[in-house]
Parts: C-alpha cells; sequence; structure tokens
C-alpha cells in the first residue's frame, strides 16, 4: 500500500461522520501533547464530526476551556504525581469526578453520540455508564494493558493487580467497541475481554509524517564526541533506563568506549532519580538528560543520532505493546537496538538488531556493531522509514478508526458478546 498523500481534510472529504458529536476523555496526558489522541481526534473532526475532548493540565496547557482548531478542549487540575495507593486514589478520584463534571457541560453545550475513553486507567468507563442508558456509545482506546503494566511497574500480583483485572474487564463489558494499538492488544480485547471480534478495530500510534520532519545535525548534541547514540520517551521505573545505564557503564568502562554521547530526551516521575543514578555511576559526561523536550530539540536529537535505543526490559507488558519511540526512530531513518519482545519486532523488522533480553552486556555490544559499519546503519534506517511510509503511518490508521467509529454508531446496544468471559 502507498503512502497517502492527501491532507485529513481531502481524504475524508465525504465526511463520513457528519453531524456526529463525539467527546474524547483522556487522563494521563494533556492534549494537544497527547499525539494520539489529538490525531485521532483532528481526524474524526475532518471526518464531519464535533469533537470535545477532557484532559489534565500541563505544562504549556494550562488554559481550562480553549479551541483548538476547530476542537473544544476542557482541562482540569489533577494532584501531584501519585505514589502509592492512597495517591493513586486520590488522583483517580479527582479525576472521575472532573470528568463527569465537564461531560454533563459537553453534553449540555453540544449534545454528544459517542464518548470515547482513554486508558489508562481503566476506570473512564464509569463515567460512561450513567450516559449510556440515553443510547450515547462508549468507544474504548486501549493504549495500556493496566495489569500488565502494574506488575511491571510494582513487581507483583495481589490485591490491587485483581483490582485492575476487575477494571479491565468491566471497562470491556461496557465499551460498544474497543480500539486496539496492535494485534496483541485485539487478541486481549476478545480473549480476555470477551468482545466479539466484528468490535475490535487496530488503529496503530502511527506518526503523523508531515509533523515529524527531519532538520540539520547538530554537532552540539556529541558533547565533542564521535558518536551520538539517542533515546525519546518517558523517565519512569519500567522503561528501562537502569538497563541502558548499565549498558553505556559497560562501554565506558569495561570497553573504553569514550567516543560515545547519550542523548535522553523526556521527562517523567524517575527522572531526578536517574540522573543522580548516572552520577553516582559516573557516567555523567557521557549522558545528557534534556527532560521534556520542545519538538525543535526532539527533532535535532533524533536527526543527529546515529543509532536509537530502547531499552524496555523484557516483561509481559512491553512484550505485547507497541513503543511509539519505535515508530518515531524509523520515521527519522535511524538504525534501533533493542531488546527482543514481540511488538518491537514486529514494528522495526530489519531497522533493528534485537539483545537478548535484559542482558545489557549484549545490548551494549549490538550499539558498537552499528557505529562500527555506517553503511549498514543507513540500510537499516531506509528500511524503517519504508515500513513506516508502506504500513505505519497515520493515513494507514484513518481508516480502520472511522470504520471503528461507524461500527459505534450502527450497532445494537445489545449485540451479544463473545462467550470467551464467563
Amino acid at each position: 500500500m502507498d503512502l497517502p498523500t492527501e491532507s485529513l481534510d481531502t481524504q475524508l472529504a465525504h465526511r463520513p461522520l457528519e453531524g456526529r458529536r463525539v467527546l474524547i476523555v483522556v487522563e494521563n496526558l494533556p492534549v494537544p501533547f497527547d499525539r494520539r489522541v489529538w490525531m485521532e481526534a483532528r481526524t474524526l473532526k475532518a471526518a464531519g464530526a464535533a469533537v470535545s475532548v477532557i484532559c489534565p493540565t500541563g505544562k504549556g496547557h494550562e488554559a481550562r476551556e480553549e479551541v483548538i482548531e476547530g476542537i473544544a478542549v476542557y482541562r482540569h487540575a489533577l494532584p501531584l504525581d501519585a505514589s502509592g495507593a492512597l495517591g493513586y486514589l486520590l488522583e483517580y478520584s479527582a479525576a472521575l469526578w472532573h470528568e463527569f463534571r465537564l461531560t454533563l457541560k459537553v453534553l449540555r453545550k453540544q449534545g454528544i453520540d459517542v464518548i470515547q475513553g482513554c486508558n489508562p486507567p481503566d476506570l473512564i468507563c464509569i463515567v460512561a455508564m450513567p450516559f449510556k442508558l440515553f443510547g450515547i456509545r462508549y468507544v474504548f482506546d486501549h493504549h495500556d494493558i493496566n495489569p500488565e503494566l502494574y506488575e511491571a511497574k510494582f513487581g507483583k500480583r495481589g490485591f490491587f493487580w485483581k483490582l485492575m483485572v476487575a477494571f479491565e474487564r468491566l471497562t470491556f463489558r461496557t465499551a460498544d467497541v474497543s480500539i486496539a494499538t496492535n494485534e496483541s492488544y485485539r487478541k486481549i480485547a476478545i480473549e480476555r475481554g470477551g468482545m466479539a471480534p466484528e468490535n475490535v478495530f487496530v488503529v496503530r500510534s502511527g506518526p503523523d509524517l508531515s509533523r515529524l520532519v527531519p532538520v540539520a545535525p547538530q554537532p552540539k548534541w556529541r558533547n565533542g564526541r564521535q558518536h551520538l547514540v539517542g533515546y525519546v520517551g518517558v523517565m519512569g521505573d519500567q522503561e528501562g533506563i537502569d538497563l541502558l545505564l548499565e549498558s553505556i557503564a559497560y562501554l565506558v568502562k569495561d570497553r573504553g568506549r569514550d567516543d560515545i554521547q547519550f542523548v535522553l530526551v523526556g521527562g517523567g516521575p524517575s527522572l531526578q532519580k536517574l540522573q543522580e543514578m548516572t552520577a553516582s555511576m559516573g557516567l555523567s559526561d557521557y549522558v545528557t538528560f534534556t527532560g521534556r523536550a520542545p519538538d525543535a530539540d526532539l527533532f535535532e536529537v533524533l536527526s543527529s543520532a546515529d543509532v536509537c535505543v530502547n531499552p524496555d526490559r523484557v516483561n509481559p507488558m512491553n512484550d505485547k505493546s507497541t513503543m511509539n519511540k519505535i515508530l518515531e526512530y524509523m520515521a527519522f531513518e535511524r538504525p534501533i537496538v533493542q531488546y527482543e519482545v514481540t511488538e518491537g519486532r514486529y514494528s522495526a523488522g530489519e531497522a533493528s538488531l534485537y539483545a537478548v533480553p535484559n542482558d545489557i552486556v549484549d545490548f551494549a555490544s549490538k550499539i558498537e556493531e552499528l557505529l562500527a559499519d555506517p553503511a549498514r546503519r543507513a540500510e537499516m534506517g531506509r528500511i524503517g522509514r519504508a515500513r513506516v511510509e508502506t504500513q505505519f503511518a497515520w493515513p494507514h490508521q484513518v481508516p480502520q478508526l472511522i470504520a471503528a467509529y461507524q461500527r459505534a454508531l450502527a450497532k445494537n446496544p445489545a449485540v451479544k458478546r463473545s462467550e470467551a468471559v464467563q
């Protein structure tokens, strides 16, 4: 399939959702910073729908109400980043209250035909439930598999893990249609969530190639060194940055590689801890943390990097999840090193090398292997870019998103579910 080159307005000129009213609720990130949600919102608007979004405030997105590109955005404050059971209870309770009151506001101002809830957490269905009684459909946009996320983050199961499983089941039972980010998530929706296969659509978080535009490489990011290795993503406990730091220590101290600079782009709850860990390992001069960076810096780093990495440790969560960073690396024609995971390999194919799961020495060796072979790096970059253009870019996801909405609006709410849930 060739990459559609039309704008959204041209691609959806027949306006298949004309006159429909959509509300998207997302809790973990503001829009338009949440790129997937913003692409969905813009696509639905281009298809003719009136679109509103409810989300939290965030840095650079503090306005409580504004209209962006014709999309009404309603934001609410949340408590500071939660930690521990009490913190999460406070955050989720506050979010649900704000989401419910703002949903009522949208209902009064514009009306609602479909509510789309974007996890995490798997609680937004609670907001949608009362409105379903009046014929409003619920579409679940499945971003994360929360039971696996909880286990990856805390290293255990127990009561709260069982609660995550229960909320996931409730979400799938409430949803008229589920949007999965990949085939692994679709399988979970059908087998664990009990959804009928015809009600689950795969809509990948494909990059918007009109926005991700390579720029001239900038030597400043190399810190005077010959090679640059880049990382883009959240700085959290489950992202495997600690494994990456161990690989860097091996390269610098055991292999004597003082010619590689590592630039890590992104913010998150573990940023300060990771910076302190880097200092304690004597690596501060070799590792640059940018924090949450503007697109200009992000694009410079990706355009300047010789190799990009994804150090997510191998566990059930990361094995089944598609990481946006992989597709962004490919969009910028960067060769990749990552651990061997199912969805990571599906996305990158031959654009990546795959290290033995959680083996920091093998991961480091794969980085060295690519740095030593510029021709191979260039070929892998071309392969990655081609895969994005022909399979994963956002225009390829638009038909499935529209089909999911048409299914939700047309289906009988009493449609029989799969017998997979007993």
